[in-house]
C-alpha cells in the first residue's frame, strides 16, 4: 500500500467543497493517504475548525509558499497530492487516478476536467472514450498528483512560485529532463465549479510573478504544451 500526502488549502469565509474533498480523500482504500490542510482566514473570519487543519493563516501569503510548510517531508512519500477546496470528486478517485498513473507510468498527473467545469485550458478536459493521455501539460490545480522520484525534482516550491502561475509550463522541461512522463486521466474526472478561478487575489500580479518565472526558468511554449504525446484507450 502506497503512502500517499494530500495538502490543501481552503477558504474559511467563502462557500467551499472542503468538508468533500476531505472525505473523498479518506476514501481511499487501495493508498494510506495522510491529510494537511491550511486555513486562510482574513484576520481570523470564518471557520477554519476543519480535521487535519496544521495552520490557519490570517494574513495574505503565496499559496505555494504556504504549501512548502505542510510538504516538508514530502520527500517520505510515494505521492504527494495537492488539492483545492473548490472541486468534487467520485468516492474512489484516488484509488483509480493512482491506479491509472502505475499503469501508464505517470509521475505526473491529474483528473480531467468535467465538461461543465471551470476551464482555462481546453487540453484538461475530459474526452470520452479515452482512459488516460500522456501529454506535456499538466495544471498546478485544482488537483495533481507528484509521485515520489517526481516530487524530488519539483519540491519544494521556489520563492518565485507565488499562486503557481507558469509552473504548469516549467515543469514538462523538469519531468522530460529527468526521463519521468505526465499525462491527464480522462477516466477521472474533477468537477470545478463552485467558485470562478483567480477571485481571490490580484489577476495583475499573479501575472506578473508568472512572467518573471518563465524568464528565470526553461518552459515550454503554449503550443508545444498543450500537446498529446499518446492516448490510452
Amino acid at each position: 500500500m502506497d503512502r500517499v500526502l494530500a495538502a490543501g488549502i481552503y477558504m474559511s469565509d467563502r462557500p467551499s467543497t472542503v468538508a468533500h474533498v476531505s472525505y473523498r480523500l479518506a476514501c481511499a482504500r487501495e493508498n494510506d493517504v495522510t491529510q494537511r490542510w491550511i486555513a486562510l482566514a482574513p484576520d481570523g473570519r470564518g471557520r477554519f475548525d476543519h480535521p487535519g487543519t496544521i495552520f490557519v493563516a490570517t494574513a495574505p501569503a503565496p499559496k505555494f509558499a504556504l504549501l512548502n510548510r505542510i510538504l516538508a517531508d514530502a520527500h517520505g512519500f510515494d505521492w504527494v497530492i495537492i488539492a483545492d477546496d473548490d472541486i468534487e470528486l467520485a468516492e474512489d478517485a484516488v484509488d483509480r487516478l493512482l491506479h491509472h498513473a502505475r499503469t501508464y507510468d505517470l509521475a505526473l498527473c491529474q483528473p480531467a476536467r468535467t465538461a461543465d467545469s471551470f476551464t482555462d485550458h481546453p487540453i484538461v478536459q475530459e474526452l470520452p472514450g479515452v482512459t488516460a493521455r500522456r501529454t506535456r501539460f499538466v495544471e498546478i490545480g485544482p488537483f495533481v498528483c507528484i509521485r515520489r522520484d517526481a516530487a524530488r525534482l519539483l519540491l519544494p516550491f521556489g520563492e518565485d512560485c507565488a499562486m503557481g502561475w507558469g509552473l504548469d509550463f516549467v515543469w514538462p522541461v523538469i519531468i522530460e529532463n529527468a526521463g519521468l512522463r505526465m499525462g491527464i486521466v480522462d477516466d477521472v474526472t474533477m468537477a470545478h465549479r463552485i467558485r470562478p478561478p483567480a477571485q481571490h487575489y490580484s489577476h495583475s500580479t499573479a501575472h506578473t510573478d508568472m512572467y518573471r518565472l518563465l524568464a528565470r526558468n526553461p518552459h515550454l511554449t503554449h503550443d508545444d504544451a498543450f500537446s498529446v504525446v499518446e492516448i490510452f484507450t
